[in-house]
């Protein structure tokens, strides 16, 4: 996968100031859950070309945490020292092991030094240990659930795959991590930001096409992109995009905005880049015939919309990447 130099320009709804995330390991955590939180934020940050989000790996204490599969990870900074916008706690397996009075503490101390606290995997069970679910709507690893509920009936326990209640979020597994940070993508810095992070990991809904952009919560919009995808080399007139779909210019327009934060237009024009930019930087494909693949008809137009999109030539592209 490439990782794009970072003076690409973003592509956000807004700026804002970076958020700051702890992710607190202990023995047995799992690897899997961990790449799914923080690889989709460096995604973020390699996407949009801003610093929007940084993280560090924390511990209760300083000596290396070793995961399930026998990764050893030294922490950053302990737990006691660390403070930010989001702690994610992240036990995992053996997470019955790590029941104590110093979790306990450590937890309740961190809850005054981070504005959200937030539970993966197996974390939600540390987090009920400490009190810091009472009264809340939480989720827990599908496996646990009976048990998390008979331990803890002032927790309001319910079988989905992330749950947000105010301060608290809680989430069953690696998988449902991803997609809930995609959330915080989309809610953040908008949903087209999130799709693009989507489809550069090839998600199920991104996966029928390089090009760009993938998957909505709307099935008209979902159905104007599957088309966008199809003509990239031959794009199609935005009316007749709207046609095929079954609505008004306006229609579309209107539904793109308020799902994906822009217009047909842009996003059209976003995905024949986004495939520009894969063919420049992973094959040795001429620029011109880079132009004719993603729909333009000179080489020297399609360079001009690359460089006003991203910041920087096709060919500046390679050479950043050599």
């Amino acid at each position: 996968m490439q990782d794009y130099p970072s003076n690409m320009r973003k592509w956000t709804k807004s700026p804002a100031a970076t958020q700051h995330f702890g992710v607190l390991l202990f023995e047995g955590f799992s690897n899997h859950c961990l790449a799914n939180t923080v690889e989709p934020l460096r995604a973020a940050n390699s996407l949009s070309g801003k610093d929007l989000y940084r993280w560090q790996i924390l511990g209760l204490e300083s000596a290396p945490v070793t995961s399930s599969s026998g990764l050893a990870v030294t922490p950053q900074e302990r737990l006691g020292h660390a403070r930010g916008d989001m702690l994610m706690v992240m036990p995992s397996y053996g997470f019955r092991d790590h029941v104590g009075w110093a979790v306990q503490t450590g937890l309740r101390a961190a809850a005054s030094r981070f504005q959200v606290m937030t539970g993966l995997d197996t974390g939600s069970w540390l987090m009920a240990e400490a009190g810091l679910l009472d009264g809340y709507r939480a989720t827990i690893h599908w496996e646990e659930i009976t048990g998390f509920a008979e331990r803890f009936p002032q927790v309001d326990a319910v079988r989905e795959r992330h749950v947000t209640d105010r301060d608290r979020i809680t989430c069953s597994g690696a998988m449902a991590a991803f997609d809930m940070v995609l959330e915080f993508i989309a809610r953040d810095h908008g949903q087209a930001l999130a799709l693009e992070v989507a489809q550069l990991f090839m998600t199920r809904d991104s996966a029928r096409s390089h090009g760009g952009l993938a998957g909505s919560r709307s099935s008209t919009v979902n159905r104007a992109l599957a088309l966008m995808q199809e003509h990239l080399e031959d794009p199609l007139p935005i009316p007749d995009i709207a046609r095929r779909v079954g609505r008004t210019q306006k229609a579309l327009e209107a539904r793109m905005r308020a799902d994906l934060g822009a217009g047909p237009a842009v996003v059209y024009r976003r995905m024949r880049l986004n495939l520009a930019r894969k063919l420049a930087s992973e094959t040795s494909l001429p620029v011109s015939e880079i132009a004719l693949r993603t729909g333009y008809a000179d080489a020297s137009a399609m360079t001009r919309a690359f460089r006003a999109e991203f910041g920087l030539s096709p060919s500046a592209l390679r050479r950043a990447g050599d």
